[in-house]
């Protein structure tokens, strides 16, 4: 009766939208954290985008046009994003909407933008519900969380030869998304998880998943979680000596993840995540070719911050957005704002990153890249045998 009340008040009734453009600027609305337990996420994407659309405006904006972002917190809350969207369209009466951060979020606003068709573009969530079936409101860049699982079970089954791997997730639709995610790839080897554990969203507490997964003798274990509560499993974990590899999506966050690890003992631990951009830094200092722009634009315009795969996430969805804007021409309107999203079919930002979309393909990317934790931070992963052996030396 809950869902069915929560549905409810979702699809209410919107009245009708204004063009979000003006002679002098484009109106976008951004919904995300910016504090609480994911706050880190939500301030690393905005930073990584608003670099680069400063520098846009400062450049007499698109066609004569600046690109405005009106912001508003919703620390990871579902209710508080429906009504900022709710907002956004009705008070602000954006154009767009862009830079949303997580699945329980964004998914609860899509009876919106199916109402109204407004894009939303750029979203900090790799949710399948935002891919299939395809929406034609909906601009991912990044690749899915489906992806990142399928890829990393088969380096664990194929490279290293194991059979028994676990799933520690949120118990929400981002953590089912994971957990659904691993079991479809797993399947395709002829396995199935060995041990399944959760926590509930906003919570730290892992004990009884924890001891679920432990006593079930994983070789591994996926982890479909933020990261203060991956943390934790971690730490329970190498402090009773169980010692699996230890992997996670990309949006727990690799400079948070890393925060919370520098604070426990992980010399000997094999901690592995997946990421969905290349690294904007290499570990010898090294600026990736596409990340050039990024790297000295967040330095100008947030000085101190250093760069990581969140922000560079960020401003790769602002240049979406910008090129977008810019093929549509002078004459913007949402329709051929979309037709010039599908008109980017090899559009590169330097030969590390390109994207490609489509009339019915509304995902620029697909690769997945990854990373484990070492001297305090995490570095690319090359070699998943050396991995392996690690633990055994």
């Amino acid at each position: 009766m809950l869902a069915s009340c929560q549905e409810a008040e979702v699809v209410v009734a919107m009245p009708s939208i204004g063009s979000g453009v003006t002679d002098s600027e484009v109106v976008w609305g951004s919904s995300l954290a910016l504090q609480g337990h994911a706050g880190y996420l939500g301030r690393e994407t905005l930073h990584g985008a608003m670099c680069y659309l400063n520098h846009v405006n400062a450049h007499g904006g698109v066609h004569g046009r600046t690109i405005r972002l009106i912001t508003r917190d919703d620390s990871y809350d579902p209710p508080q994003c429906l009504d900022n969207t709710q907002r956004f369209l009705i008070e602000d009466q954006v154009f767009g909407l862009f830079g949303y951060v997580g699945t329980p979020t964004t998914v609860r606003i899509l009876p919106l933008i199916e109402e109204t068709g407004v894009p939303l573009l750029g979203m900090f969530t790799g949710a399948n519900a935002l891919r299939d079936p395809f929406n034609p409101y909906l601009i991912n860049v990044r690749a899915s969380y489906y992806q990142e699982t399928d890829a990393v079970v088969a380096h664990l089954v194929q490279d290293l030869g194991l059979s028994r791997i676990a799933v520690f997730y949120q118990y929400d639709t981002f953590g089912f998304d994971g957990l659904t995610g691993t079991e479809l790839a797993l399947k395709r080897f002829g396995l199935e998880p060995v041990a399944r554990g959760s926590y509930i969203r906003g919570t730290q507490d892992v004990h009884e998943s924890f001891e679920r997964i432990a006593t079930s003798g994983a070789e591994a274990v996926v982890m479909i979680g933020t990261s203060k509560p991956c943390a934790n499993f971690i730490q329970s974990s190498l402090e009773l000596g169980y010692d699996p590899i230890f992997y996670m999506v990309s949006f727990v966050g690799a400079k948070e993840l890393a925060r919370h690890l520098l604070q426990i003992d992980t010399s000997k631990a094999r901690v592995v995540m997946s990421q969905v951009v290349p690294p904007p830094v290499g570990h010898d200092g090294t600026i990736a070719e596409s990340a050039e722009e990024f790297v000295r634009l967040l330095q100008k315009y947030f000085p101190g911050e250093d760069p990581d795969f969140v922000s560079f996430e960020g401003y790769i969805n602002a240049k979406v957005m910008v090129e977008g804007l810019r093929r549509a021409g002078r004459a913007l309107n949402r329709e051929t704002f979309f037709r010039a999203i599908a008109s980017l079919t090899d559009f590169s930002l330097g030969s590390d990153v390109r994207l490609t979309f489509g009339p019915d393909d509304h995902q620029g990317m697909d690769k997945v890249y990854f990373t484990c934790f070492r001297d305090g931070r995490f570095l690319l992963l090359d070699d998943w045998i050396s991995l392996h052996r690690s633990a055994h030396e």
